[in-house]
């Protein structure tokens, strides 16, 4: 018992230490990363000091860009179940050791929702109400709770998977299935539930009629679908080009089909939600005439929403055409498909949700540059942890960091 404890802690050390060394183009990488990880950190610090007040929300519009971004990287970790699916169920070799660079997205993505979350939090000091045996988690009646727990959950499983499949390669050793293919099949109907459980905790605001829909659950799910591969398609070409391991065209394909299938979706969804809208008309008509086409001079989002709706028509045509199986056009087409839904699903579903007001009031709302900077430091605190989780793990793929070589 001891040694194998040992022999973990010499793991995770060696692991560490691989993570500081590379060549120019990752010190340069790194480094900007952390330049604006600590960017971020000092408007977070001014945010802290002074309050909200530094951000661009008010009593009207109380969520913004880091709700929106949360709710767009939840959709990310979920998306990694997409490469999960095709290896645990139908067997599919092109994406076997893949399937770990997705779940290594997820885990950091996850890490980039929590700090949305915390930062979106007036007082992050007072999160203490929400532990349980000290404050009061409000469970089951709370969908707060519910997305508290599902999200730590799946953060658990994936570092569970990955950890033990990595440290079995390691150590030159096959896996015991037993030990985490039954993880593996929980961890996908986790997925599916984090982001349904995120979708819920909009639709289950009876005051803003305007995120009263059920189709808003399915919604996530299909553009969760299409962002998430997208984002693995671009990283793991990024992988095969700064490294030596082996990434095939047909496994970027694969899920080429993937984005495809659920991007044709996403684009139904919302079509039937806009006609529904503008059609039939309802409560929160008025929400979506300022979304599309502006509301008494007010139009601040219509850009944004438009500028969504053109990226992902055209990715989706893209998509269809083979065009798209050509690398260049496919990383276009990615690209096109995660700028598209981030803003449809960020600025494009969570502010409308706030204007008009219950009393009528039309308060637009746009983020500061400390805001701003916030979120730069986010998304660049997730890309360096994706990126030491990458450097530890490849070299264990490619045998270059084992057991065997230990004392070398």
């Amino acid at each position: 018992m001891i040694t194998a404890i040992r022999n973990y802690y010499v793991f995770l050390g060696r692991c560490a230490r691989i993570a500081f060394v590379g060549d120019w183009r990752y010190y340069a990488w790194m480094g900007l990363l952390t330049v604006f990880c600590l960017l971020g950190l000092n408007a977070y610090c001014r945010q802290f000091a002074h309050g909200l007040v530094t951000t661009g929300m008010s009593d009207q519009v109380s969520w913004g860009v880091y709700i929106a971004n949360f709710t767009f990287l939840v959709g990310v970790a979920a998306a990694a179940v997409m490469m999960v699916i095709p290896v645990y169920i139908y067997d599919n070799e092109e994406l076997h050791d893949l399937v770990i660079f997705g779940e290594l997205l997820a885990v950091a993505a996850i890490f980039m929702c929590l700090a949305f979350v915390t930062v979106d939090l007036g007082r992050p000091d007072r999160f203490w109400h929400l532990i349980p045996g000290i404050g009061q988690l409000n469970f089951p009646a709370s969908m707060l709770s519910w997305d508290v727990i599902v999200l730590n959950g799946y953060l658990l499983l994936n570092v569970h998977i990955c950890g033990y499949l990595l440290y079995s390669r390691y150590q030159n050793k096959k896996p015991a299935k037993w030990f985490y293919i039954p993880f593996v099949f929980i961890a996908i109907i986790w997925a599916v539930s984090i982001h349904t459980v995120t979708a819920f905790l909009y639709v289950g605001l009876g005051g803003r009629p305007f995120w009263n829909q059920a189709i808003i659950g399915p919604r996530f799910l299909a553009s969760a679908f299409t962002a998430g591969p997208a984002l693995i398609i671009l990283a793991l070409q990024v992988i095969r080009h700064v490294t030596q391991y082996r990434i095939t065209d047909k496994a970027l394909l694969t899920l080429r089909s993937i984005v495809q299938v659920s991007m044709i979706i996403n684009v139904f969804l919302l079509m039937c939600e806009v006609f529904t809208e503008f059609y039939a008309g309802g409560l929160h008509i008025t929400s979506s005439k300022y979304l599309y086409l502006g509301l008494h001079g007010y139009h601040a989002l219509v850009p944004w929403i438009w500028t969504a709706i053109t990226f992902n028509l055209t990715a989706m045509v893209l998509l269809v055409l083979p065009v798209s199986r050509s690398l260049k056009w496919l990383n276009l087409t990615c690209v096109l498909c995660i700028t598209g839904i981030w803003i449809e699903k960020g600025m494009g579903l969570v502010i409308p949700g706030f204007i008009p007001t219950p009393l009528g009031q039309i308060v637009e709302y746009f983020p500061s540059i400390n805001e701003t900077l916030v979120c730069f430091g986010i998304w660049a605190f997730g890309l360096l942890c994706y990126t030491i989780f990458l450097r530890m793990a490849v070299p264990i793929l490619q045998g270059e960091l084992s057991k065997a070589n230990e004392g070398i």
